[in-house]
């Protein structure tokens, strides 16, 4: 391992809360020490457009200085959808959903354990919701038809014969 665990671990807390408090998506955090030589920790995170991805590099950067955190490496090309943030013990990588979709790292390290976002900070995961088709199923028969209101005045045809 490159350094104290729970200093890298500290570091992979912060970024998360640097990330989710500027609205990140799908923010997971994989624990690579075991099969990588370079980082501890890789911190991935969706932004929903370019230019929020560079709002999430800036503030992380912010972050990051703040901390006394040196960052090794920083790795962006224009509009590109993907940005990685060197940290040494924690690496980084903020992507566009297509660009996520497109490389899907997590499974490139699916081998490594996952780190709970929810447990870094300190929140309760959303209760999921149930599809569709699971919430019809759950119903117990058939939904009652409601009542035709009568309109007032209204007459009714006559039967002719």
């Amino acid at each position: 391992m490159k350094s104290n665990k729970a200093a890298s671990l500290a570091l992979a807390q912060l970024c998360c809360r640097t990330l989710d408090a500027k609205k990140a998506e799908d923010l997971r955090v994989l624990e690579v020490s075991a099969l990588s030589s370079i980082t501890d920790y890789l911190v991935v995170a969706t932004a929903t457009s370019e230019t929020h991805l560079r709002a999430l590099r800036v503030e992380l950067e912010k972050e990051l200085d703040g901390s006394g955190t040196r960052i090794v490496g920083l790795e962006t090309a224009q509009e590109s959808g993907w940005i990685v943030v060197d940290a040494f013990d924690v690496m980084v990588h903020l992507f566009t959903a297509e660009r996520r979709d497109h490389f899907r790292l997590e499974a490139l390290w699916k081998d490594s354990p996952e780190i709970s976002v929810h447990r870094l900070l300190g929140t309760k995961p959303a209760p999921a919701r149930p599809s569709p088709a699971k919430r019809l199923a759950g119903r117990a028969g058939p939904r009652p038809k409601a009542k035709a209101k009568k309109k007032a005045g209204a007459r009714r045809p006559r039967k002719s014969g």
